[in-house]
This record gives C-alpha cells, structure tokens and sequence, in this order.
C-alpha cells in the first residue's frame, strides 16, 4: 500500500511551530529595524510557507522522486523525443572545478580553455552536419529552427529577394510551422501521401520564386529516409530556395550520411536527441545550427574563431559575424549541456558515433520485428531509429486503443512510447528505443505490449493501476491547469 506522504502536497503536511531549524531570535531591535528598512519592504506577517521538520522536507521530495520515470530508472521508448541514456562520467566531468566554476564574465584570456572545447565542438558538429559554419548559441531544437530560418530571411532581404513560403511535410514536427510562422514566413503543408514519403509532384506546383525554405525532418517522422531527398534538395536549389534539415532524427544517419552530402543547406541539432545531453522540465537545452558558407555571415553571434598569440599558440577569440541577425540567447549558449555533448563526442570518436547509429537502427527494427504481427506498420519494411505503429486494428477488433495500451505499460514499468502523432497514422504509437538498450529489455517490453493485448477491454480502460493517478482529464488539464496550491477555504 502507498504511503500516503508520498503523494501529499508539502503545504498539507505542514504544521504549525515546526520547523527544520531553529534561529536565535533577533538582536536587532524592532525600531531599529523599521528605521533601516522602508515601511513598505516590510511584511505586516511571516509568508505563507509550510512549516515542516528536516525529515519532512527530505521524505516528501524522496517520495515524489520515485513517483517519477525517467530514463535513469524506467525503459523509456519515446519516440520522436529521443530518450537517450546520460553517462554518468560526463556529469562527473561537468563538475570539474576549471569547468563549473568559470563565468562568461571573465576576459578571454582567461577561459581560453572553455573557448577551445567550445571551438572544437563547432568544428565536430559541422563535420557530422556536411556543413561549414556552426553557431551554439540557440537554447534547443525549436530554437534552432526559429534561428535558422532567421538566418535564411537575412539572407534573403540581403539580396533584395521577396521570398515569403515555407513548405513542410504534413508528418512534420509541430515546431516546423511554429518556428516558420514566428520568423514571418507563410505556411503550405503537403498533403499526406500513402508511402509516407515527400509527394515530389505535389513539392513541385509550390515551388516558385516566392518559395524560401522546404523543411524536412530526414529520416522522417515516420522513422523512413527519404530515398529522394537529393532531387528535393536540386528541386528547391533550382528555384533560389534553401532546404531545411530538421535534425531531430539525427541520432539514426551520424556517422553514416550527412545532410549537406544530400543537399540541407541549415539544420539543426538537439543535442538531448543525439549527443545525450539530459532532457526534460523545459530545459536545460541546446539546439545548436549549422550552416553553408554562403549563410555564415548572418549567424547570431558570437561564435568562436582561432587565431594565434605572439608566441604562436592556439587563441580562441569571440566574434560576430559581419551581418549578424544578433544574439538568440545570452552568452554561449547552454555551455552545460554542449559540454556534455563534446564529451559524448570525444567518447566515442569517429568510429563510435557510426557504431552507435547502426545500433539504433538495429534495435527499432528488432522491436518492430517482436510486434509487427499484433502492432502493424502502415509504412515501410525496415525503419531507422524509431517506427510507428498502428493500434487501429486492434481497437476495431477488441476495443484496445492506443492511449489503454500507453496506460497499461506504466503498470509493467515502461514509460510509454509516443501516442497519435504523427496524425497520419490512426491509433498511433510511435517506438524508439535507442541504442542503449539491451536484447532483454526489449524483448520484455513486446512481451508486456502482447499480454496487454490479451486483456480485457474493460480493465485496460481504466489502467494504469500502480500510480497515484490514473486517468487524468488532459483537456482540461492543458486549458486550465493549476498552477499553484490554495489552502482549503480560502
């Protein structure tokens, strides 16, 4: 049976006159203090905070932290928000004093280390890319979307061009059109197609001289390369356009292709997807681009440059590109999470990162293989990184939805995967399991999908059973949430 501390909030275990400490009382005298401080500063009572023990305070954040899943405790097959594994050595590393306890305040000369790692980590992520020029600076992967494509409308009105269309796929991520329409450009999605793939007829009567960028995720959201992305690219290229590499799903193709060997011209990483930076709580996140030459100058700044000293050592300079759309984000970047995506690099070296793909691959396609006789793929034989698979069958035959199958997974300790996106696919689940995950955990997660798929209906409407809460109203939850706790009756 559950404790009932675990799941009570930090106010209703509070109690008046308890206290984690004790302080002497003031020595300041009372009108001492209201002559030192205006009336106004002062309180006319204490704030309205829980009034607890230290063993409280301790017990109730311990309690809610084995309440949550993560990818430290809990297989975690998210797809399309890649969860991967976070190596304990690189958080150990981060902590190292000549690392954490530098400010971006400091004169040059005086981080020069951080400024080499940083200059370093431009200079991998824009081999990985098949592209030059590499800026650090966006905050994440809808940042970086939003700041490419800032990037390409500079360079656009620098060359007095009136270009006002972004096209996507209709299974692109929902910060594609955001991040378009945010940067002021107008949206055209393509219709769904029966293979999953770009309708390259369709692509073409939208294609003019008012068309900017094409944004493709690639693989796509399907977990499906697109096999012509290199006449796409040539179709935008032919007509003054720019081709725009989501590069969510890059964690399936490092090391083996790059996107500007198959014609992107701008991309971006989200380095919790593909280098293990953690993940989650709306931060801490980096989403680092990278660019052509020919768009190099209209990076935000400052990106890091190498020169030397009078003595002929390396010195690494801050610079602004000549035009420049300014800064995104203040100093950097998040230099936390790129450190820990250098170290990840560094890691694995050339030959690891190919290695870890390939077995990213394997592992969706082993997954994919244990399911596909009860949990069908509407699209493609063999997937990359991740699969969608479509509960719609099940649910005509038995009443299982994809959304009873997600609940009933937490009660076998899985995380579930990625529910009803993309649209295109009906009773969607979208799986991916990394490339961290071993032979027997994926083996247990389709065993646990097959006994779910036995269960009565009925039961599985009302899972999960294991956690505090079950079946939340997620509508209402999203359109008028609580944030915050009111004491009862008041």
């Amino acid at each position: 049976m559950r404790n009932q501390q675990a799941t009570q909030l930090i106010f209703e275990l509070s109690v008046p006159g308890r206290r984690a400490a004790i302080y002497p009382k003031c020595d300041v005298p009372v009108d001492s203090v209201k002559e030192l401080i205006p009336s106004g500063f002062l309180s006319e009572k204490p704030p309205a905070l829980p009034e607890v023990t230290e063993p409280d305070v301790v017990r109730h954040y311990v309690n809610l932290s084995t309440l949550n899943m993560s990818v430290d405790t809990h297989f975690y097959p998210l797809g399309s928000c890649t969860m991967k594994y976070n190596p304990k050595r690189h958080e150990r590393i981060c902590n190292f004093p000549g690392l954490v306890d530098i400010h971006p305040y400091q004169k040059e000369e005086n981080i020069q280390g951080i400024l080499g790692i940083l200059f370093e980590m431009q200079e991998m992520l824009a081999e990985i890319a098949g592209l030059p020029s590499v800026s650090l600076q966006p905050a994440a992967g809808a940042q970086g979307e939003f700041t490419a494509l800032l990037t390409a409308a500079a360079y656009f009105r620098d060359h007095g061009q009136n270009r006002t269309k972004v096209i996507f796929p209709s299974s692109a991520h929902g910060t594609n059109p955001a991040s378009a329409a945010l940067a002021g450009f107008d949206c055209i999605q393509l219709k769904q197609t029966g293979n999953g793939l770009v309708d390259l007829e369709e692509l073409k009567s939208h294609l003019n001289q008012e068309t900017a960028v094409f944004m493709i995720t690639n693989p796509n959201t399907l977990g499906m390369f697109e096999k012509d992305i290199a006449t796409i690219s040539k179709m935008l290229h032919d007509v003054g356009g720019l081709v725009y590499i989501d590069g969510a799903n890059m964690n399936a193709i490092m090391g083996q292709t790059r996107p500007g060997d198959f014609g992107g011209d701008m991309m971006h990483y989200n380095v919790h997807k593909t280098f293990t930076g953690p993940h989650g709580a709306g931060g801490p996140g980096a989403g680092p681009i990278a660019v052509r030459d020919f768009l190099a100058d209209y990076l935000p700044g400052p990106v890091i440059t190498k020169t030397e000293d009078d003595d002929g050592n390396d010195y690494y300079q801050l610079t602004n590109p000549v035009k420049s759309i300014g800064r995104v984000r203040s100093f950097f970047g998040n230099v936390g999470i790129l450190l820990r995506g250098y170290l990840y690099l560094r890691t694995l070296g050339a030959k690891g990162v190919k290695e870890a793909s390939e077995q990213a691959v394997l592992n969706a396609n082993y997954i994919k293989a244990l399911l596909k006789d009860i949990l069908p793929v509407p699209n493609g034989d063999l997937c990359m990184h991740e699969f969608v698979a479509s509960a719609a069958d099940v649910q005509k035959k038995n009443g299982i939805s994809a959304m009873d199958i997600a609940k009933r997974l937490l009660d076998f300790g899985f995380h579930a995967p990625t529910v009803y996106f993309p649209l295109d696919v009906p009773e969607a689940l979208m799986i991916e399991p990394t490339e961290t995950e071993s032979r027997e955990t994926l083996d247990a997660f389709a065993e646990s999908i097959k006994q779910i798929l036995s269960e009565d209906s009925e039961y599985l409407h009302d899972a999960p059973y294991s956690t505090p809460v079950s079946r939340p109203d997620e509508v209402k939850a999203a359109r008028k949430p609580v944030l915050k706790w009111t004491e009862p009756g008041k």
